[in-house]
């Protein structure tokens, strides 16, 4: 469901709270806490990690721009795993990707590989099915976060049938990531299905992973076990009414000693395009040579605990401290010196981020952000937030710029787009060219407070002149800067690829006047705190 629709509903939850739906959900039953692998350094995964690991306590980083170097990496955490996967998403779509990546991550289970799978209920209409048919398999768990326990038939059926918990239902699980062995993982904005992959033929997501070896695949292990142990996480045959399967401990798994290690197999005859693409990447070419390069740096792991989804924080009520990834993002930004560079699909400031912004001014840090422009947005509610501060911004000297539909990338390391429409899904932020946040944190009001979000920092000059070279990228001719005309009008200036004049409009680019009017009659309803 897109985020216009979910902001929708909530408006409509909060409207007619207490005047219908009654379900709630069934007491959490007493379970014993469940963790991930106590060993990663005996599995093949963990001595790869420590064989290259140039000096402890450090990890190593592998940046996942294309949706092809993604597909590779997931795919390859699955075949290797000797031991344990866990994967925790929020939105896993029914398409040939997500299909190809599940039956790998069968494939594992079949080998004796114990598969834990954490996904938010938000966006699982239609699938309890599918997910059940996944528990019959004695190794793979299925749990759903924070779940609708009735009406699950459509999402629109759920809600309605939630009315009284409306609170409740309201915040969601958004973290991202893929552990195999506890030895490496990926984690950052991607959930899983054919967009994220750059697979769809109509609209695609320009999004960023991250590959992470050491400590911190142990740091985020850390933060799946909080969820997975935590009351909100039910394991699904609870919620749908159906019997599971037993799941097997991990200590009783088992897998050759020289796992599968090429993209192919089963999953290649439901989706060839995208196990092809993933083969012929640089990721998945260094794989099929045994080889993986990393960019070994310190970093710390940031993630909001599961509590927040039950005891949320707002401006009036702040969390204590180190309870919320918001508090250590502004952290980093308050500690920037020079310039930050911010990639961010939804982008709405607030009266907090505005004073953060105006002392960023007064200490001569440069802001650069990149956002989606209305027409590539799929939350326009979420643009009206971002568009009531684009002027002041512009007057705090923040250098704005908004995606286009198009992009112009022929050899991009974000992959080819074709003739499909782009829309901005990564979640980056750049400090001084050395510090690198990656994440699955979106700047906004339901991150900040409603979403519970993760992400990892890394202190690596590398990582931070990679991560800029590909904003540099898109952001040259693949964006449209925003100024303000002497008159205080908003301008939008798009720089042609090879040069020549530019392309000057003044209202909003590329946006149908449908869209348009749609988002001026829905300004008024749109609550930030919402947003």
């Amino acid at each position: 469901m897109s985020r216009l629709l979910r902001t929708a509903f909530v408006t409509l939850l909060f409207c007619l709270t207490g005047l219908g739906g009654c379900a709630s959900l069934p007491p959490p039953q007493p379970r014993p806490p469940v963790q991930a692998l106590a060993d990663p350094e005996n599995t093949a995964l963990g001595k790869f990690v420590a064989a290259n690991a140039p000096a402890p306590g450090i990890s190593g980083f592998r940046v996942l721009a294309s949706g092809e170097d993604a597909f590779a990496a997931l795919s390859a955490l699955a075949d290797r795993a000797q031991k344990t996967l866990d994967l925790q998403y929020y939105l896993i779509h029914s398409d040939e990707s997500s299909r190809a990546l599940m039956q790998r991550v069968r494939a594992a289970a079949d080998r004796g590989v114990r598969v834990r799978l954490l996904i938010d209920d938000l966006n699982t209409a239609g699938q309890d099915d599918a997910l059940m048919r996944l528990t019959q398999h004695p190794r793979i768990e299925v749990r759903l976060y924070n779940p609708f326990p009735s009406g699950r038939i459509a999402t629109l059926s759920r809600v309605m049938a939630s009315l009284t918990d409306a609170g409740r239902i309201n915040h969601r699980m958004h973290n991202k990531m893929f552990v195999a062995d506890n030895a490496l993982a990926a984690t950052g904005g991607r959930n899983l299905g054919d967009a994220y992959f750059v697979q769809s033929a109509q609209s695609n997501f320009l999004d960023i992973d991250v590959l992470v070896a050491g400590p911190a695949v142990r740091a985020l292990s850390a933060v799946f076990d909080g969820f997975w142990n935590d009351p909100l996480a039910y394991p699904i045959g609870v919620v749908t009414g159906q019997p599971a399967a037993a799941p097997a401990p991990a200590s009783e798994a088992s897998a050759p000693d020289h796992p599968a290690s090429a993209l192919a197999g089963e999953a290649a005859a439901s989706a060839p395009a995208i196990v092809a693409a993933a083969a012929k990447s640089p990721l998945g070419s260094e794989l099929a040579r045994n080889q993986l390069k990393l960019v070994w740096a310190p970093s710390r792991v940031l993630a909001d605990k599961p509590t927040k989804a039950s005891a949320p924080a707002t401006e009036e009520t702040p969390a204590p401290p180190r309870e919320v990834i918001s508090d250590d993002v502004e952290g980093l930004l308050r500690g920037a010196r020079s310039e930050i560079v911010l990639i961010s699909p939804y982008f709405v400031p607030g009266a907090r981020g505005m004073a953060l912004i105006e002392d960023l001014k007064r200490r001569g840090v440069h802001l650069r952000v990149l956002t989606n422009s209305l027409a590539t947005t799929d939350a326009p509610a979420v643009h009206i937030g971002y568009a009531r501060y684009r002027e002041q911004m512009l007057k705090a000297g923040v250098e704005l710029r908004e995606l286009r539909v198009h992009l112009d990338l022929p050899r991009s390391k974000v992959g080819s787009f074709g003739s499909s429409q782009a829309s901005l899904h990564a979640k980056v932020l750049v400090i001084d060219q050395r510090d690198v946040l990656i994440g699955s944190m979106n700047m906004d009001p339901r991150s900040a407070r409603l979403n519970t979000e993760m992400g990892v920092v890394m202190h690596s000059p590398e990582i931070a002149r990679q991560l800029l070279q590909l904003h540099d990228e898109v952001a040259s001719a693949n964006s449209w800067r925003l100024s303000l005309d002497p008159d205080g009008r908003l301008l939008w200036t798009l720089s042609p690829p090879g040069g020549g004049a530019p392309q000057v409009l003044t209202s909003e680019p590329e946006a149908s006047l449908w869209l348009k009017l749609t988002v001026k009659l829905l300004s008024p309803f749109a609550p930030e705190e919402m947003l």
